[in-house]
């Protein structure tokens, strides 16, 4: 994918990180990294660093299903690198209410098989009306 970085394939990888968040499948979760992946979910702390590694991360606290949602677009692509902007929204118990919504900014870069082999994230949370 890194020299054919497109909107729809970028977006097919945001929504099959989506579907991985939502399922919490090692094989869903671990198709979307290369095997080096640089994994950062948080500025300012150490990466996450390897697929197995970043995996396990996942797993080690999963949310609830039914309690969380999320849809992200691609903003600005430049040569294998790509600039994405979303929203996460976490609810109730019932799966309906409002709890948290957060607007996403994700940095990534992709490999020539289209894996991401670097993933910066940043989150603010919307405050409430």
């Amino acid at each position: 994918m890194a020299d054919t970085v497109t909107k729809t394939a970028v977006s097919e990888w945001l929504d099959g990180y989506v579907k991985a968040w939502k399922t919490y499948d090692k094989e869903a979760i671990g198709a979307l990294f290369s095997e080096d992946v640089v994994y950062y979910d948080a500025p300012y702390q150490e990466p996450v660093k390897g697929r197995a590694a970043l995996v396990a991360s996942w797993l080690e606290q999963p949310d609830k299903a039914g309690t969380y949602d999320a849809h992200y677009e691609p903003v600005l692509i430049e040569g294998d690198r790509v600039v994405t902007n979303g929203r996460s929204q976490y609810f109730e118990q019932d799966g309906k209410t409002l709890k948290k919504e957060y607007d996403n900014i994700f940095l990534l870069q992709f490999d020539a098989q289209g894996q991401c082999k670097e993933y910066r994230e940043w989150y603010m949370e919307r405050p409430k009306k």
